[in-house]
């Protein structure tokens, strides 16, 4: 088995940690919020023996990655240059992109924005969401009240506090909340007034086949040293991103790319959300495959890593 290793680089005026394996074309894989490179921990090794040379990052804000403290540094021009400039550092011309959770838009906003260096997209949980009317923070308020989970992680302070009150139980309620063994898997965390994020997660009885005590512990431990507010600063950029993207809008995303989610999955069940990923193609012509996962939730390659090392590999080869 490829052993995975790890180095720091230089990209796009910040350092940044990176996890590898294996030799041959770059794949690039972007985790989400609150994870990091070890999300893809099932993923390193599968692709480096299947002949890629798979690289996983901290994203800006977690992590061994730096983590600036102005919102506005967060923007989806800021996390594409990070991508942009990592290929630069690995001497890597092109590569594959694959996204989960917020890794997702960067992952589809890096193959819109540059498709002279992304050769394949590959979003998970996340569809490619086209540039509208409104940004995605005011039209999901608008949608679900001031209670949306986006909004409430607004206000400084507020969540990152909550959330670094015991890590740990944040971490175990966070990724068995949002998965598909949690028995109210894919409701939509809307915090009521007065309440906390964490008040919405469920205390798992014990935990999932795909989630171990060690797992937990990485994640913890990684979360205890940098606290969350690097991750929740994604959400307070949305509305600036929206502003930022705007050359882009009706621009159609051309490279191939996949998409993969879970009937589980909270982003599966969001409002208009089912009514999107039908017509998927309408934006993204090139699409080779969605696939749904039965029984999946919101983690997944952590979930159904076979499965998805399965697509990923495929959907590879086939480039």
């Amino acid at each position: 088995m490829s052993a995975i290793t790890h180095r720091n680089v230089g990209t796009n005026g910040i350092n940044m940690h990176i996890a590898e394996a294996g030799e041959g074309p770059a794949v690039v894989m972007l985790h989400g919020f609150p994870e990091s490179w070890y999300s893809y921990r099932h993923q390193l090794a599968a692709l480096a023996e299947a002949g890629y040379h798979a690289i996983a990052p901290d994203q800006r804000g977690y992590g061994g990655t730096d983590r600036p403290d102005d919102p506005a540094q967060y923007s989806q021009l800021h996390l594409v240059g990070d991508v942009i400039g990592l290929l630069d550092a690995i001497d890597a011309q092109e590569a594959v992109v694959v996204g989960h959770d917020w890794g997702a838009p960067v992952a589809w906003n890096a193959a819109l924005m540059r498709p002279d260096r992304i050769r394949g997209v590959v979003g998970l949980s996340v569809p490619y969401v086209p540039r509208g009317p409104m940004s995605m923070l005011q039209a999901m308020r608008s949608m679900l009240g001031d209670g949306f989970y986006m909004q409430y992680f607004q206000a400084p302070g507020v969540a990152d506090a909550e959330l670094a009150r015991d890590v740990r139980m944040t971490v175990r309620k966070m990724l068995y909340g949002a998965s598909g063994d949690a028995p109210e898997a894919g409701l939509q965390p809307v915090v009521p007034e007065g309440m906390g994020m964490l008040d919405l997660a469920p205390e798992p009885p014990s935990l999932p086949t795909w989630l171990t005590e060690a797992d937990i512990d990485f994640f913890s431990a990684e979360f205890e040293r940098t606290g969350f507010t690097g991750g929740l600063n994604w959400y307070r950029a949305i509305d600036l991103s929206w502003e930022l993207t705007a050359p882009w809008t009706g621009a159609p995303i051309t490279v191939p790319a996949l998409y993969v989610t879970g009937d589980r999955d909270l982003v599966y069940a969001f409002p208009a959300m089912r009514d999107l990923i039908p017509v998927l193609s309408t934006f993204i012509p090139n699409l080779r495959e969605t696939i749904i996962l039965p029984g999946c939730g919101h983690w997944t390659q952590q979930e159904r890593p076979d499965d998805v090392n399965e697509a990923l590999i495929k959907f590879l080869a086939g480039l």
